[in-house]
């Protein structure tokens, strides 16, 4: 299938490793040229050199917690590509854990300014520019504890439930101008982020990783109904398809990859 996207441009965050990564290499394999993005120059520019034998691709390092960095990233994708088509942000932190009762405000604040004002800020800044052209393709990453928030991760849950709403709002506000505005909604997928939540609790139960796994699905992931990890190309394949052409009568969708998890309709 010709997804149309042979000669767009496109700029990933969140992208040195997982979901974030998994878009870039599949947009690359269609032809788009990339700018990918993250925090730490090291490891975006390793992921770069990792993905660089499958078209034109540039790091550029932005702090999405600081209004001018991702001002900067902005500045050097434009610079770079002449122009963004899609935009795609898969930044993320799990943010703390733990007892709503025992979480401060600093983490709380710590886990939005990242997981919900660190979207903002990108789509904020790229915005103007695609209205401009009168064209653009903007997905945003929400979750499964959007919309089956957990007790212990409840910082994440909000904030997540709140980029679905930012997103909606977006479709209707900036249709009009040719930008489409959507969401996926990922549940329990192999990434390094996920590694380390498995890990931990190994960890606390003197158990292999694998083991680690599996009492994770049963004990607090009972509705996912495969019953397995995502991989990270599941979800990347939703993004590619909603960046499509196939998908240009597609906004303010939330498109849930989540292996059957979210139980309501």
């Amino acid at each position: 299938m010709d997804y149309g996207l042979q000669g767009r441009t496109a700029v990933v965050t969140g992208a040195d490793s997982g979901m974030g990564l998994a878009v870039a290499r599949m947009l690359l394999d269609e032809g788009a040229r990339v700018v990918i993005s993250d925090k730490a120059e090291g490891t975006i520019t390793a992921a770069a050199q990792e993905i660089a034998a499958r078209g034109e691709v540039h790091a550029v390092a932005a702090d999405l917690t600081q209004h001018a960095s991702v001002e900067r990233l902005r500045d050097a994708a434009l610079e770079r590509l002449g122009q963004v088509d899609i935009l795609v942000n898969a930044a993320g932190i799990t943010g703390p854990t733990g007892p709503f009762h025992e979480i401060d405000d600093e983490a709380w604040l710590g886990a939005l300014q990242i997981d919900l004002i660190g979207a903002v800020r990108v789509v904020r800044a790229f915005v103007p520019h695609m209205m401009e052209r009168g064209y653009g393709r903007i997905v945003l990453f929400g979750s499964e504890d959007a919309e089956q928030p957990y007790p212990d991760e409840l910082p994440y849950c909000a904030a997540k439930a709140a980029i679905l709403n930012l997103s909606k709002g977006l479709s209707k506000a900036y249709a009009k101008h040719g930008i489409l505005v959507n969401a996926v909604s990922p549940a329990f997928v192999a990434t390094p982020m996920t590694d380390a939540m498995m890990e931990k609790r190994a960890k606390q139960k003197g158990s292999s990783v694998e083991d680690a796994v599996e009492s994770f699905l049963q004990e607090e992931r009972p509705t996912l109904k495969l019953q397995r990890r995502g991989e990270a190309e599941e979800v990347a394949a939703a993004v590619l398809f909603l960046c499509s052409r196939q998908a240009s009568f597609i906004t303010g969708a939330n498109l849930r990859i989540d292996g059957g998890s979210v139980a309501a309709v």
